[in-house]
């Protein structure tokens, strides 16, 4: 079984960050400064940067999930 170093990591979270903020900008018509910092003060975000918890390996699609309900219940740091 091969090993991601923690660069492969680090690219593939910076990959989903993207995703998420395009998502933020295609489902909800924020503008990219507003889904940026909608994201970076999002407990999903902080989640995904805690290697721990795996979620850098998900799809778009499951993590977003998360932030929906974040930004549908307006919880935010």
């Amino acid at each position: 079984m091969t090993r991601l170093t923690k660069e492969q990591i680090e690219l593939m979270k910076e990959e989903l960050t993207v995703e998420l903020a395009d998502w933020l900008m295609e489902n909800y018509g924020y503008t990219p400064t507003e889904a940026l910092d909608i994201l970076y003060t999002s407990e999903t975000f902080e989640r995904l940067q805690e290697t721990s918890t795996g979620l850098y390996f998900q799809g778009v699609g499951y993590v977003s999930s998360f932030l929906k309900n974040e930004v549908e219940n307006a919880v935010f740091r």
